[in-house]
């Protein structure tokens, strides 16, 4: 039988003590050369090439521009309370660009307005089940 003086608890922490040598040295290399590595000098000079643009207003001139139509203004959703020739009160919704054009749709068609205001679009919580 061989005699051994190194115990395998002694030789396992040896290796292990090496490895974390090495690992530290690794990252010890790696930190300085990143740590005191210098920026790469730029040239002093700043150099600024204008592009060539040319914008081409003739397209205002033409037949096709000339012709667009604006686009429709949005409409609103006003719920009214207004009250009919025979003195009847009626409540609904009209849609309208205004308020003032709501209230004169209304009286174009007959009716006295007593209370006109904008529709809430949509819910308060949206997340609530129906």
């Amino acid at each position: 039988m061989a005699v051994v003086f190194i115990s395998p608890k002694q030789r396992q922490k040896t290796f292990f003590l090496g490895i974390t040598v090495i690992f530290l040295l690794f990252l010890a290399a790696v930190g300085f050369a990143v740590f005191l590595s210098q920026p790469k000098p730029v040239s002093p000079e700043i150099v600024f090439n204008k592009p060539k643009i040319s914008i081409d207003t003739k397209i205002f001139d033409s037949e096709q521009f000339k012709n667009l139509q604006p686009f429709a203004e949005m409409k609103i959703r006003f719920a009214y309370t207004a009250r009919t020739t025979q003195g009847e009160s009626e409540t609904g919704i009209i849609t309208a660009v205004s308020e003032n054009e709501a209230k004169k749709i209304l009286e174009d068609a007959g009716m006295a307005v007593i209370d006109l205001k904008e529709a809430g679009i949509g819910r308060e919580n949206p997340f609530a089940p129906y």
